[in-house]
Formats: structure tokens, sequence, C-alpha cells
């Protein structure tokens, strides 16, 4: 990717994520004081909206812009990149980091920074989830059900979310799912039904082992249990699941019904509840930087 001597770079910060006092501003503007390459900062308003973005960029034209934000301004700034050659790249500043995990980048500023200037560019697949983009994750039931619970609480950090996550997951009932895939009909009763196409979530819980962004696939992971074990091969062991408590499926569509209402969340966004879910495979639509060493 770094053919370009001199690149233009336009960072968009969400002055509002995360829970630490980092000055980003300055930490940007110091790391390239003695550098070529042209930066400008876009700072998040509460009345910015997508097409304000689009206009700045467009007024713009960088080769990179820099989300600095959470998991939310990740996928504002990527909404904006979509089937277009400039590259996404990530400051994670956020409560949730989850894809900067996915990819590998560290949250030291300024070593995050160093991919920013010295990484790869790469095309990843991402799905439309009920006509939004996911890039990463997308669910229904208990992890979206906390989610609710710690915006609720006005939740920052891991530490809430994890408290969060345990006061609703005995609380969280068993869905009655029908799923359409490859077109076979299943009924699944599930705790926590996700689409995944990344591996990880923000708190670094892996549940999605075989997981690619740029394969032709997502997968569709069903706890049908709440399991010690199983979740003990998410966090640590990342052993295969026991099929009889998590079930996983690989797809490029997807149709799920629920007999009632459940609880849903794109990419670390609580977005109510629903009772249907259809999700597709984009190959191809975002450019992304990644480390050097990300293939």
């Amino acid at each position: 990717m770094k053919s370009i001597n001199t690149q233009k770079l336009l960072f968009v910060i969400n002055p509002v994520s995360g829970s630490n006092n980092t000055d980003w501003e300055e930490v940007i503007s110091n790391y390239f004081s003695q550098s070529t390459h042209f930066i400008q900062l876009f700072l998040l308003t509460k009345d910015c909206n997508l097409q304000m973005l689009k206009d700045k960029i467009n007024s713009v034209q960088p080769h990179q812009v820099i989300a600095v934000g959470g998991d939310g301004t990740v996928k504002l700034v990527a909404e904006c990149l979509l089937k277009t050659d400039i590259a996404l790249g990530i400051l994670p500043a956020g409560s949730a980091n989850g894809l900067a995990k996915e990819l590998g980048i560290s949250e030291d500023p300024n070593k995050a920074l160093d991919i920013i200037v010295s990484g790869n560019s790469k095309k990843i697949h991402t799905t439309t989830v009920n006509d939004q983009l996911c890039i990463h994750l997308s669910d229904i039931g208990l992890n979206a059900y906390a989610m609710k619970k710690f915006e609720r609480n006005g939740g920052r950090g891991m530490w809430g979310y994890l408290m969060a996550t345990f006061k609703v997951l005995w609380q969280n009932p068993k869905m009655n799912i029908e799923i359409l895939i490859d077109g076979k009909y299943l009924k699944i009763k599930a705790f926590m039904i996700v689409i995944a196409n990344g591996t990880m979530y923000g708190t670094g819980a892996v549940i999605n082992p075989i997981g690619k962004l740029d394969d032709n696939f997502f997968e569709v992971i069903a706890i049908k249990q709440n399991s010690i074990p199983e979740l003990f091969k998410m966090v640590f062991s990342h052993e295969p699941y026991d099929s009889d408590k998590t079930e996983v499926f690989q797809t490029n569509a997807l149709t799920m019904r629920s007999v009632k209402k459940v609880h849903f969340q794109i990419d670390g966004e609580y977005l109510g509840k629903v009772r249907e879910v259809n999700a597709i495979l984009v190959p191809n639509s975002l450019k992304i930087t990644v480390p050097a060493t990300v293939k």
C-alpha cells in the first residue's frame, strides 16, 4: 500500500468514545509534526450525520479515512467508504474495539499510528444485515440484551459490559428460531445466535474460531445452552465446540425468524427488538489498513 510517499489522511474523531482521557487531537498532531503526510482532523458532533461525513470525505479526497473511536465509529466511517478505493484506518479509542482486535491493531496510540503510515491495504467482505452494514459481528439474544442493559446504565469500559452480561446471563430466555440457510429450514432453540464475519468480540472472546474476513462465507453460531465449558473455549482454549451446546453453520445468505421479538445488535450497536433477520455477504466491499504482517 505504502508506495505513496506522502499520503492525505483524514482522521474522524469521536470525542466521547471510550473511558480514557487521551487527547487524540494532540496525539495525532504530535505524531505527524515532522511528517510529510497531509493530515486533517474532523470531530464528530451530535448533529453530524452520514451525509455530512460523506461530504467531508469528498471534499478532502484522502487516501485513508481513520476512525478514531470504538466499533460504532468504525462502522460509521466504513459506511462512507464502501465500494470505494479509499482505505479505512482504525485508531482504537472505544469501550469496545472488536474489529481492531480482530486485525491485530494495538491500543497503544503510537503503534496504531505506525500501522496507518506503514501498514498494508486489504479488501475484505462485509455483510448486509437487515439492510444495514455489518463489518464484524451481529447477533440476537443474550449479547444484544447485555448491550441494552449496558447502554441503559450509561456503561463505559469493558468491566461495565461484563457486569451487564452477568446480570442478564440467566434472565434471557431461549428463543424459538426458524432459520433458512442454503435452501433448508431448521428449527433451533437458542439463547443467542451470532452472524459472524469476524472471529472475536471486543472482550477478546473468540466466538467464531474459523472465521475469516475475506473468505466466501460468514458463520452462524447458535448458542443452544449456557455452558461454562463452552464459555471457557470461547475465552481461553478456542477448542471445537460441543455441537449439542453450540452449533456452527457456514453460508453467504441467511433468514432467521423468531416466534417472539428478540434483542438485536450490529457491530456493537443495540438496535432494539426484531422478529426477522436477513443477512447476505457482500464480497470485496471494504478496503482497510492492516498491520504489515497481516495477509
